[in-house]
C-alpha cells in the first residue's frame, strides 16, 4: 500500500471515531458545564491510552525532553479545544458545528508548512482553498440564522484553531508510543479541566452522563488520537489533517440522524466545497528521486520497508523499536513527509 493511502486509511479511522463523537457530546453533555464535559471526555481517553500502551522494545517511549510538547498538547487539545467545542455545541446546531470542524485541517496544514516545511503542491493547496471556502459559507449561513448560532459557531472555530495547534505540536511525538502519548496528554487535560470545573462551580453530572461521556471520550478522543498519531507517522501532519477533515461530515450525518434538521442552502454548499477539497487531496501522488542524509533516531520500524537495512543477531520479525542509524542513500519511490522524508522541495 502506498504511504498516502496507508496514512489515509489510518486518518479515516480517526476521523470516523471523532466525527461520530461530536453529536454524542452534544446529546450527553446537555446541561453540563464545558469544563466538566471536557474533563470526562479526556478521562475516558486516558483510561483507553493506559490499556493501549506498548511494551519497551515494541514502541519508542516518551522522554523527559517531550514534557514541554505534552504540556502544550494538553493545553490546546485537551483543555481549550474541548471546552470551546462543548460551549459551542450548546449554542449552535450539531450539524453546523460538525461541519465547521473541517477548518481544523486548514490550520493544521498551514502550521505544518510553517514549522515543518512539509511540501504542499498545487493539488493540496487547492484542497485547502476549497475547505476554507466551505467554512466561510458555514459562517455566513449561521450568521444569517441569528446571533446565538453565530456565537456558537465562532466558539467551534476557536476549538478548530486549538486542535490545529495541538496536531502540529503532536507531529514531533508521532514516533513515540501512541498509547503512552494518549494517556499522558489525556491525563493532563482531564486533571486541568476537572479542576477548572470545580473552581467554576459547575454542577455534578449524573452517573448516566459520566458513563456516556467516558465511553465517548475513550473512542472519539482516545482511540481516535491513537490512529491520528499513527497517520501522522506515516504521511505527515498536513495530509493527516486534510483527510481527518472527513470527520465533520460523519458528525453532521449523525447529527441529522439524531434529529438535527437545521440544514440550509449555505450548509449544503459549504459541505460540498469541503468534501471536494478532501477528495482532491486524496488523489495526490508524490514520487521523485530524493536523497537521504545520515540520520540517527529511535522509532518503531520493520526491515522490509526499504529504509531500514541495519543488521541484528538474530533478525527480529515484525515491528520493533530501538536506536538505530541510517547511512546516506539516494533513490526514487512514492513517499510522503514521514520521519525519513523531510527533504526540501
Amino acid at each position: 500500500m502506498s504511504p498516502v493511502w496507508h496514512g489515509a486509511m489510518l486518518a479515516l479511522l480517526a476521523s470516523a471515531l471523532f466525527g461520530l463523537s461530536t453529536p454524542l457530546v452534544q446529546r450527553f453533555g446537555a446541561g453540563l458545564g464545558p469544563f466538566a464535559t471536557a474533563g470526562l471526555l479526556y478521562a475516558g481517553a486516558a483510561l483507553l491510552g493506559a490499556l493501549l500502551r506498548q511494551p519497551v522494545g515494541r514502541e519508542a517511549q516518551l522522554q523527559r525532553g517531550d514534557v514541554p510538547r505534552l504540556l502544550l498538547m494538553a493545553a490546546f487539545g485537551a483543555v481549550l479545544g474541548p471546552v470551546a467545542l462543548a460551549w459551542g455545541l450548546q449554542h449552535t446546531s450539531g450539524a453546523s458545528a460538525s461541519l465547521m470542524l473541517t477548518l481544523e485541517a486548514l490550520f493544521t496544514a498551514a502550521l505544518a508548512r510553517v514549522l515543518y516545511r512539509e511540501a504542499l503542491d498545487a493539488r493540496v493547496r487547492a484542497a485547502m482553498a476549497l475547505i476554507l471556502c466551505g467554512g466561510v459559507l458555514l459562517v455566513i449561513d449561521q450568521g444569517l440564522s441569528g446571533r446565538a448560532g453565530l456565537a456558537g459557531l465562532l466558539a467551534v472555530l476557536v476549538a478548530t484553531m486549538a486542535w490545529g495547534a495541538d496536531n502540529t505540536v503532536s507531529r514531533a511525538l508521532a514516533e513515540r508510543d501512541p498509547g503512552q502519548v494518549v494517556m499522558v496528554k489525556a491525563t493532563l487535560g482531564a486533571s486541568a479541566s476537572g479542576l477548572l470545573a470545580v473552581l467554576a462551580g459547575e454542577s455534578v453530572p449524573s452517573w448516566t452522563a459520566v458513563a456516556a461521556l467516558l465511553a465517548v471520550g475513550a473512542s472519539g478522543y482516545g482511540l481516535s488520537l491513537r490512529f491520528y498519531l499513527l497517520a501522522q507517522r506515516t504521511f505527515g501532519a498536513a495530509r493527516t489533517g486534510s483527510v481527518f477533515a472527513l470527520a465533520p461530515f460523519l458528525g453532521a450525518v449523525a447529527a441529522v440522524a439524531l434529529g438535527d434538521r437545521q440544514w440550509g442552502v449555505g450548509m449544503v454548499a459549504g459541505s460540498g466545497a469541503m468534501l471536494a477539497g478532501v477528495l482532491l487531496h486524496l488523489a495526490e501522488s508524490h514520487a521523485h528521486e530524493h536523497e537521504h542524509e545520515a540520520l540517527e533516531h529511535e522509532h518503531a520500524h520493520r526491515h522490509d520497508d526499504g529504509h531500514h537495512d541495519h543488521l541484528h543477531d538474530p533478525m527480529p520479525v515484525g515491528t520493533h523499536s530501538h536506536w538505530h542509524a541510517h547511512a546516506p542513500m539516494r533513490h526514487a519511490h512514492a513517499h510522503a513527509p514521514d520521519a525519513h522524508h523531510t527533504h526540501a522541495h
